[in-house]
């Protein structure tokens, strides 16, 4: 068990967890014991992942840092998590360190919460004896990256919510408001316009066949979810992405700012970079990114560079290829891939603001044309109404 002290860590034997026979426990509220399972399903784990990871992350750090030892450090974030589930994670994490196994090895028995990515950087700080430092860089990693997915879920949210607003405003309407017109029109007779008569036929073909159309909606989009997680539907997916206009550059640039922060964590807290390069790629959140860069882990395996690998990367922008070829031939590549993590947030948050405050208007003209040419069409008719009357 490692005992820290001012951020190194003290050469001390330790045994895997594979060697402790002890049933897992954990300690529960008010100090009592609980069997939690390892390896299963954690309830609320993405929560966990999202709110309390980080914060957990740096306390550690700073605990330990200050001269706490490692047990005296989880057993207090243990006593104050205001997560149960979490409350009894970090029981048995402690009860595993007890009984011999290593910080990084009782994580791993827990890989909804504590990612490949996580537990190698921080056996990669066991194993160099910078324990603490490599903790608050995992805790800067991890609040870097939460913040950047808060900027594009904000700019998504806003436009999401309002165009499924007004589609089932929309699909409302034409569900159980045009019928009731269509009725009185027919008892007019005459000729209605064209846009109500094509208005008519949309609503009579939902409101007759919408015993049909919610089943197949809801097949349709069960079978496209399961398609998208395969192999071949993922890889699709993920290079329209990258294609698409505006989307493509900004998805770009997500995954560019968050491997490149990924990858210089983990160089400067000793990671090997062959392994280093495996984790990032799997953490870039695209598989055709995810190849480029498992291609340039290949390249340094055969003794080139990073460059050599990426450099023809059509989904890698070629100011982050020149930029890391600067920083492999100064020897300073952890600083220049914190230089363009740095570069590419700051583009991240610009074009953000730029598409926030183009939506706005763009999303009214939509909710204009959507909504306001249903009314139009429906309305057209009471128009003529002295027309429809005489004709009748």
């Amino acid at each position: 068990m490692p005992v820290v002290n001012k951020g190194k860590t003290s050469s001390v034997s330790v045994s895997r967890a594979a060697n402790v026979s002890a049933r897992p426990v954990a300690r529960g509220a008010g100090g009592d014991r609980a069997v939690v399972g390892r390896g299963g399903p954690v309830r609320g784990a993405k929560k966990i992942v999202n709110k309390e990871l980080g914060p957990f992350t740096r306390q550690v750090s700073s605990m330990m840092t200050s001269g706490m030892s490692l047990v005296s450090s989880l057993s207090a974030l243990h006593d104050q998590a205001d997560s149960p589930a979490f409350r009894l994670i970090l029981g048995d994490v402690l009860a595993t360190i007890e009984g011999g196994a290593t910080f990084s090895d009782a994580l791993a028995r827990y890989p909804q919460i504590f990612d490949h990515l996580y537990v190698n950087m921080v056996r990669a700080g066991e194993r160099s004896g910078e324990f603490a430092p490599t903790l608050k860089r995992l805790a800067l990693m991890l609040e870097s990256s939460a913040k950047l997915r808060r900027k594009v879920k904000g700019a998504l949210t806003y436009p999401v919510v309002v165009m499924t607003m007004a589609l089932s405003i929309a699909f409302g309407i034409i569900t159980f408001v045009v019928p009731v017109f269509a009725g009185m029109y027919a008892d007019f007779g005459g000729t209605l316009p064209l846009p109500t008569l094509i208005l008519l036929k949309i609503s009579n073909g939902i409101h007759n066949n919408l015993l049909i159309i919610l089943p197949v909606a809801m097949a349709a989009v069960y079978f496209l979810r399961r398609w998208a997680k395969t192999a071949r539907g993922e890889w699709i997916i993920h290079a329209r992405m990258l294609t698409a206009p505006v989307i493509g550059t900004l998805t770009q640039k997500v995954s560019v700012a968050r491997f490149t922060r990924l990858l210089a964590q983990m160089l400067r807290s000793g990671v090997p970079i062959l392994e280093a390069l495996e984790l990032v790629a799997n953490a870039s959140g695209n598989r055709i990114i995810e190849h480029a860069l498992l291609e340039a882990r290949h390249s340094v395996e055969q003794g080139g560079t990073i460059t050599s690998g990426i450099q023809d990367k059509k989904c890698l922008p070629k100011l982050m290829i020149r930029m890391v070829d600067a920083g492999e031939k100064s020897g300073r590549l952890d600083e220049m891939l914190d230089n363009i993590a740095d570069t590419y947030d700051d583009e991240v948050e610009t074009m953000l603001a730029s598409l926030t405050s183009l939506l706005e208007p763009l999303l009214m003209v939509f909710l204009g044309v959507v909504i306001g040419g249903i009314v139009v069409a429906l309305f057209m008719p009471l128009f003529k109404m002295s027309e429809l009357v005489g004709n009748g």
